[in-house]
């Protein structure tokens, strides 16, 4: 058994060492949904998949989750069928069946994360150890076969609407010309990669009405002839940034860096380090939150669904006009017009500047998050102590992600104008996602 599987074991010894034999001590606890969230996260970084990608596993596993939850109690939470593009309704149930939702929850959520992108197993031995757990705890044998089922139903149905999102074919797609065309991007050191998804825009949002409906204005033009044009003026300023960071400001960009491969160049030798994606970032300040303020399991469960649908359709909406301006990067203009020995202090992604995705994600992010735990939410952020990286402590989740935004101004890589421009981008993609889509229903709503 493994680490995480030992820890897993401990976790529901504890849930369960007052009362053995109640299984609903074990299934119906949020910190077991929290744990089985950053199992995925874990297998998300582990393979290496990037933030755009890993933002679609988060989407459809916490979806499947939701949905069984919205069919245990439909008068508190609404199912997404026919709130989200082209889901069709849910399959509920048989009459009189005793189901454990959580566990059926928890089953369907492994299951659809099993099965999205990366290759099928990586929960396996996890959801084994959920069986185990529950079966032990005293889940009888009729509840314990009639969730495994009904979990595998909403999973499937969740998968075959999964699969016409348009990902499939963007498999095949062609890739990013690089051109020598003056302010166009082009790959950068050290790894020099391929354009990352140029094609993801064309994904099928959830929500929005399409990749382009919440529309940035166009970045300033380049021109780097003239001293006192407005994208000179910005070059110069994350020269000058870059060049004069103080130790707050480094503390800041490596906090917030969540590059899912970074290559180290160590003399002769290279070598890759992992974190989890900017996605993965949110998605676990979604269960620090639901854990400071003692969410129960539905609850939570509703809180990651509905962060990782804004994530979803914010990364397609950035993505979109990545890919329609491609802006070049600070460091190629720096290192070619100003300093040939200019450093940035992270690792310069590979995928055009404008607009900054961190921006756009984390302010989508934070409007959910505010609708559901409340503005002025003061919270720890230990996400990046496993990677040795020092908390950070917010007020709230817009200031959050204001620092997630200029973070990449720090870390020498994106204009400030483009942090800007998408942290407005992104409230207006999490404003949609709450006008449009209702989840929790309110007593007055009834």
């Amino acid at each position: 058994m493994n680490r995480f599987l030992l820890w897993l074991s401990g976790i529901i010894i504890l849930l369960s060492s007052c009362q053995k034999a109640d299984y609903q001590r074990i299934t119906d606890n949020p910190e077991l949904y929290r744990i089985t969230e950053k199992k995925l996260n874990d297998i998300i970084l582990e393979n290496n998949f990037p933030p755009v990608i890993a933002s679609r596993n988060y989407a459809y596993a916490n979806i499947a989750a939701y949905e069984v939850i919205s069919a245990q109690d439909p008068k508190k939470f609404r199912s997404l069928a026919g709130q989200i593009r082209h889901l069709t309704a849910t399959p509920k149930p048989a009459p009189g069946v005793e189901i454990d939702y959580p566990f059926a929850s928890l089953l369907a959520f492994c299951y659809v994360g099993n099965a999205v992108t990366f290759p099928e197993g990586s929960m396996d031995e996890y959801v084994d150890a959920l069986k185990k757990e529950a079966k032990d705890g005293g889940m009888p044998s009729d509840v314990f076969e009639h969730s495994v089922n009904y979990s595998d139903v909403v999973a499937k149905h969740i998968m075959k609407w999964s699969k016409t999102d348009h990902y499939a074919q963007t498999r095949s797609a062609n890739k990013y010309t690089v051109t020598k065309k003056e302010g166009r991007w082009v790959p950068t050191p050290p790894m020099y990669s391929q354009a990352l998804e140029p094609h993801w825009g064309e994904i099928r949002p959830l929500i929005l009405d399409s990749a382009s409906q919440v529309a940035p204005p166009p970045p300033p033009l380049f021109d780097m002839k003239d001293i006192n044009s407005q994208f000179y003026k910005d070059v110069l300023d994350v020269k000058s940034v870059g060049t004069n960071l103080t130790k707050e400001q480094k503390h800041i960009a490596d906090f917030w860096d969540d590059n899912a491969f970074k290559l180290n160049v160590v003399g002769h030798a290279t070598f890759g380090t992992k974190k989890f994606s900017p996605g993965g970032h949110w998605m676990n300040i979604a269960g620090i939150a639901s854990e400071t303020c003692k969410a129960d399991f539905s609850s939570t469960v509703c809180a990651y669904a509905e962060t990782s649908i804004a994530l979803f359709d914010a990364f397609i909406n950035c993505w979109y006009f990545k890919y329609k301006y491609n802006l070049v990067r600070p460091e190629t203009v720096i290192t070619k017009y100003l300093d040939p020995d200019w450093k940035t202090y992270i690792q310069t992604p590979s995928f055009p500047e404008y607009v900054s995705g961190h921006a756009v994600i984390s302010a989508a992010a934070a409007e959910i998050l505010t609708n559901q735990f409340g503005d002025n939410f003061a919270y720890r952020d230990t996400s990046e102590t496993e990677f040795g990286i020092a908390p950070r402590s917010f007020r709230s989740f817009r200031e959050a992600a204001m620092e997630a935004g200029i973070s990449r101004v720090y870390g020498g890589i994106h204009f400030k104008n483009s942090c800007i421009v998408g942290t407005e981008e992104g409230k207006q993609v999490g404003q949609l996602v709450l006008n449009r889509l209702l989840m929790k229903i309110k007593l007055h709503e009834k």
